[in-house]
This record gives C-alpha cells, structure tokens and sequence, in this order.
C-alpha cells in the first residue's frame, strides 16, 4: 500500500480534467482525491503500487481532448491515510485561478449525436466538457459558471444533475444547456434557410463573432456582397456541409483531411479544382480556396436543409475585429438582409483561424478560434511581467509572467478606431484574467504604429524591438530556441535599424549582414497598392527616362507619358519615394512587369498570383551579386517570359548559397513565407544541403507573431 501526490500544470481546468482522474481512480478502486489549484490540478492516490502504476499508465496515455498539460511532478507520501474513496474535491481557498484558459473548440461528435434525440434535440447550442465556448465567454477566472455570460441562465434539474454527476461528460461544463433552460434563438431556422436559398445575404452569430452568410452557389449574391463589403477580389472563406463536398471543390491531402475534421476546425487553405459547384467570385485569379467545416450545433442544425456550400467570412468592415452584437451588425453593415442572434452574450470576440499546410506541416496565418489563446511555456521564470503590443498589421499582443508567454488571438489591422478599441479591450482582458500589471512594455520601433503610440502613453518603462529581429525571436520562442542562427526576415513592410522601410534582412545571429537592394516606393503608401508604381522604380534603376518611355511593357502602358516624368522626378529627387529593402515590394513589382496584375485590392494579392503563375518546368534563375556591404542585386531581365518563375527560384538560390556559406541552422520567418510555394522550394533545398531549419508552424508567420518575437528578444537579450 502506497500513497502518492502529482502536481499537474497546463490548460487543465474546464476541461474535464478532474472527472477524467475521478473515472480512473474509481475504475481501479484507488482511494484519495483530486481537486483544482491556483496552479493547476493536485491528485492524491492511495492504492497498492500496481494498481497505481496501472493507473499512471491509463493517466498519461489518455488525457481529456482539450485538455494541454506542460507539467508533471510526482512524489511518494511516507504517511497512508485512512480514507477509503476517492472524491473530487473544492479548492481550499478562493485565490484566483492562474492556470491556463482552453480556447474555444468545436462541438464533439458526442454533442451531434445529442442533436437527434432528448432535451438536445436540434439545440443549437449544445455542448459538453469536451466541446463548446471557452474563450469567448469568459469574463474573469477562475472559469465557473458565474464568471461567464451564462451566469444569467439557470441550469432546469436535468441539467443540474449532469453538471454535477462526475460520470457525466457535462460534469462542469459551465455553458451547460438545454432547449428548456438556455439561450434562445432569435429567428427560426426555416426562415434563415428561405433567406439563405433565396440569394439574400445574412449575418448569424457564431462562436466569437458573426458570419456574413450567403450561398456560395450563388454568382448574384456573391457578386452584391464583393459589392457592400468593397471587396474586389480578396478571396471569401465558404463552409461546407461536409468533407466529401469540400473534396468535390478542392484538393485535399491527408494532413489537411486531418485538419479539417480535428476539433479546432480552422479554415484551410486548399488547392481549387476546376468547375465547382461554388462560384468563381469566391476566390477570383487565384487558385487556391479557404474552406472549413461546420464547428457548433447550429451550422449542423442548418446543413440539415442546405446543399450548397456558404460563405462565412467575418462579418466586418475591411481591417476591422469581427462584430459580436446585432447592434452594430446593423448600425456598421445595413446591406444585411437578415440576422440570426441568439441572447448569449460573446465576452471575448475571436475569428476564425486561417491554416494551410506546407511540407505535411500545418502553419498558422491567423492565430484565432481553438488557437488562441497561445500558450508558450519557458524551461525557466522570468521575475518581471511583461507586455508586447506587436506591430501595426496583423495584430496580436503577449504577455509574459513566470515562466509563461501567451498571445492573444488575432485582433486586426490598428487602422480604425473599432480595431483599437479591440486591441484596448484585449489588453485589459489580460489584465484581468491574469491579475497582470506589466512592468515593461514592448513596441516596435516604428513611430507611426497606433501600438507604438499606444505604449508611449502608458507611464510604463518601455523598450523598442526591431521588427524584423522580432520575425526571427518569434521562431526561436516557438521551438525554444537561444544560440545563434542564420535568420532570413522578408516580408512586406517594417521600420529598420536606419529608420528605413526593411524587408529582406538577413540575419547572422542580431546582426543584419545581408540584405536586399533597396527599391524607392514611388508615392509612399500608395505604392503599397499599385504594384505598377514598384514596376516603374524597378525600370528607372536600369533604363533613363527617355529608354523607360520607349518600353513596351504593360506597366510603362499603365501611365501617361507624364505621369512616368513626374514619377521620375520623383524618384530622382527623392520625392514622396521612401527606399525599401522589402521582398514582397519585390513581389509586387515583378507581378507587374509580367503583367500579372497592376492594382492590387488586398495586401499579398501580387504575391499569391505569382505563385499561381509559378512554372515548375523552369528551373533557370536569374544572376545576382553581393557587394561589399552585403546588398543584394539580382539581374532581372524584365522580358523573360519566366520572369516570375526565375525570380522565385532566384530567391531560393539565394536562401541556399548564404545558408551554405554561414554554416548555421536557418530561421525563415516574416509574410513572405506565407508563399507555400517558395517556402516548400527553399525547405526541398536546405534539405538537399543537410541544413537545419526552422519556420513557425503554431504561431502566425506573418505580422501575427511580432508581440512574441518581441518578448522572447527581451527575455533572451535584455534581462
């Protein structure tokens, strides 16, 4: 007869952690209990030692499925007591709960089943210990009931009975309801279905926020909403009904089924086929389509009565958080034909998250629903608290307290008030959840970021990160890396060491030794857009005006003889033409020169049609040399029918020669390594090569991931 303790850390709480010990401990008739901490879960076990080890076995092979545990210490206990059961038991005090909040997650295959028959039936807000809000409803920790915005629904006896029936997979899951005692529906599911079938588009509120719905199937009413939403051609995410209609669509490789049909249910990135059932204006030039599968009872319940795939894209106004109340539904976007609500308030608003697949690897484009929170646990604490607030685009903001990082789920682009608003209130929520005060706060080093300016007004000790350092410290964070690494940063726009516009660094350890000729942004900000403008900069480094003029390339045809002589004193003079070293500017520019497109209506629209045009034939690349001070010029030529193909391949070629030359593992992060395409060339390269490599998989490549970058620099560098 032994007795023994454990002490388990993680996302354990709310999750159906201490029934899950109570059935084991039960099954094997082991006495002692298990009970909820400030830091996490304490089990005591009294038993003969074989049936503990049976029990350890059967333990750590099949934790709860939203259950993520980073710690587990155990000791024997000298003194055998003479309890004869095993109980789950309250906490001994009330101290705030510090463990970790599960996200929000998919409605489980048990819940389905639920939806056929009882108290269940057809309840679109079904959900148990396993499935359901998390994240998005919770106020304050610790994570009961009262804490959440179900506090305002009394639970009926039957309900009652399973929330506190340890055997019960219900057993405190505090969204618990039923049809008799939950939240209700504002419209009828008939009614949606006929708005749905008659091309009207409607907004329904989901998990964390609402979805603009209309039939995928549906030219016109695709069509009328590019036309509300000013959405040109930026690709709309659909759900479908089920797997084999996303494979009716698309290309699906077993990663990919696997991500589809797992409990996060992102939206996945996939490879279109041609003639689909879904309209060509879902994802018009390109060839790729975001598709998820249904994740709560509702959109089950309405699949029961639709055939064709639908839109569900965020219901929001370009760069904005998505909307959580009918409210504003209503004041923001008045083309909505009709609203389905329901009166359970969202605390917490979350977007879907956005995933696709390279080299069998899941990489995150956007960190949200089922993803965020983020987690990061350090082999070490750290004795400050500590706030990063990320960039400008793409917004996330960490916090940093012991030994733990976490990040928030997407919050937007901070260009509009609602999109701060949201990054204040995000902030505060993590105050509040984590009673976090931070000591330090973090920011890029660009003055003009709305969280730059942000920071300055806090009265709190700050501390500026370089952006593109910031790419590289989010890998090493990811994968807990410290030493020195040969780290290539390309993305699309970031403020440098030299108060430059950044973009194609390449760094040996922190120091920038390599780096991209830089291009002059004709117009500024308004280059961004019109990749024409970068194509013109590109001509004026290698031809004079009057040779430029005599060009017979369709972005020289784009302009007036005088607009290119103005533009030309533009770049001569230096006017309103800021240097920038960016690769995806490159990108843009060369999508210009072979005439891929000339404007573009959403940031990397240039950069995914090229990989479209991308030939895999060609396997030619372009010359290129380093100077002295380790700026790199590639010789384009402009009239290449391949330009586009050699242009990736000579970005490969380069990523290899230097990782060849320097001798190091390599980190490749920033936005440009969103292009599937040049990422799997590069990886099949350094694999060939016998170099080691890092790119982040479980947090966002992009400008997502810079609040973490952020913090890992300063704890690595700084304390």
């Amino acid at each position: 007869m032994i007795r023994k303790r454990y002490f388990i850390e993680g996302v354990i709480q709310g999750v159906g952690f201490r029934p899950f010990v109570y059935k084991i401990a039960v099954s094997l008739g082991l006495a002692g209990f298990v009970k909820n901490t400030p830091k996490g879960v304490e089990i005591e076990l009294q038993g003969c030692i074989e049936t503990i080890k049976e029990f350890d076995k059967i333990f750590l092979e099949n934790f709860p499925p939203l259950a993520h545990v980073d710690k587990i210490e155990s000791l024997h206990i000298k003194t055998i007591q003479n309890n004869k059961e095993f109980e789950i038991i309250q906490s001994e005090n009330n101290e705030q709960i510090t463990t970790l909040i599960s996200p929000d997650i998919a409605v489980c295959d048990d819940c389905l089943d639920d939806l056929k028959h009882g108290r269940f039936r057809d309840y679109f807000a079904t959900n148990c210990t396993n499935c359901g809000p998390r994240y998005s409803i919770i106020n304050t920790l610790p994570y009961d009931r009262q804490n959440t915005s179900m506090s305002e629904f009394k639970m009926c006896d039957e309900c009652e009975k399973d929330y506190n029936d340890p055997l019960n997979r219900r057993y405190h899951a505090q969204p618990i309801s039923c049809k008799n005692c939950g939240p209700q529906l504002s419209e009828t599911i008939e009614d949606t279905i006929k708005h749905i079938k008659a091309g009207n588009i409607i907004a329904i509120k989901g998990i964390g926020g609402f979805h603009i719905v209309c039939d995928a199937s549906n030219f016109e009413a695709v069509s009328k909403l590019r036309q509300f939403k000013n959405r040109p051609s930026k690709p709309f995410a659909i759900m479908c009904k089920d797997l084999e209609q996303i494979e009716s669509l698309a290309f699906v490789s077993n990663k990919e089924r696997e991500l589809l049909e797992s409990n996060k249910r992102p939206i996945i990135v996939l490879n279109k086929k041609k003639n689909t059932l879904v309209s060509e204006s879902i994802a018009p030039n390109i060839d790729r389509i975001g598709c998820m599968l249904p994740y709560t009872p509702l959109h089950y319940v309405l699949f029961e009565h639709l055939d064709s795939p639908i839109v569900a894209t965020s219901a929001n106004l370009g760069g904005e958080p998505i909307i959580t109340t009918k409210e504003i539904i209503e004041e923001k976007l008045p083309f909505i034909d009709f609203i389905l609500d329901f009166n359970r308030e969202i605390v917490n608003a979350v977007d879907d998250s956005v995933i696709q697949v390279v080299d069998d690897y899941e990489q995150i484009l956007r960190l949200a629903r089922s993803y965020a929170p983020k987690v990061i646990k350090l082999p070490f604490k750290v004795n400050k608290k500590i706030l990063a607030v990320g960039a400008n685009q793409k917004s996330t903001i960490s916090i940093c307290f012991d030994d733990t990082i976490i990040v928030s789920a997407h919050i937007g682009d901070l260009d509009s008030l609602m999109s701060l608003e949201y990054f204040n209130r995000t902030i505060e929520t993590f105050k509040r959840f984590y009673d976090f005060k931070p000591d330090i706060i973090i920011h890029d080093k660009h003055p003009s970021y709305e969280s730059t300016k942000w920071a300055k007004q806090q009265g709190i000790e700050l501390v500026e990160a370089s952006h593109h350092l910031s790419h590289i410290y989010a890998a090493k964070a990811e994968f807990g890396l410290d030493e020195e690494y040969l780290g290539f940063s390309f993305d699309g726009t970031g403020f440098g060491d030299d108060r430059n516009l950044w973009g194609g660094e390449i760094f040996v350890g922190d120091l920038r030794k390599y780096y991209f000729k830089p291009i002059k942004l004709l117009g500024g900000e308004k280059a961004v857009k019109e990749p024409r403008r970068i194509a013109l900069s590109l001509l004026f480094q290698k031809y004079d005006l009057d040779e430029v003029l005599e060009l017979d390339l369709a972005c020289v045809k784009e302009f007036s003889s005088s607009n290119i002589k103005m533009l030309h004193q533009s770049y001569v003079k230096n006017l309103n033409a800021p240097t920038s070293s960016s690769v995806g500017r490159l990108f843009d520019g060369l999508a210009s020169l072979a005439d891929l497109i000339q404007v573009q209506s959403y940031e990397g629209e240039a950069g995914l049609i090229c990989e479209m045009n991308y030939d895999q034939n060609v396997d030619e690349s372009f010359k290129y040399n380093i100077d002295d001070n380790g700026a790199i010029e590639i010789e384009y030529d402009f009239f290449d029918e391949n330009l586009v193909s050699k242009f990736i391949n000579t970005l490969v070629k380069i990523v290899i020669d230097i990782s060849k030359k320097e001798k190091l593992d390599v980190i490749l992060s920033g936005g440009v390594f969103q292009n599937k395409t040049l990422l799997e060339l590069i990886i099949k390269g350094l694999k060939k090569e016998k170099i080691k490599y890092y790119y982040q998989q479980d947090t966002p490549i992009n400008d997502g991931g810079i609040s973490l970058g952020q913090i890992y620099y300063y704890i690595l560098k700084l304390i």
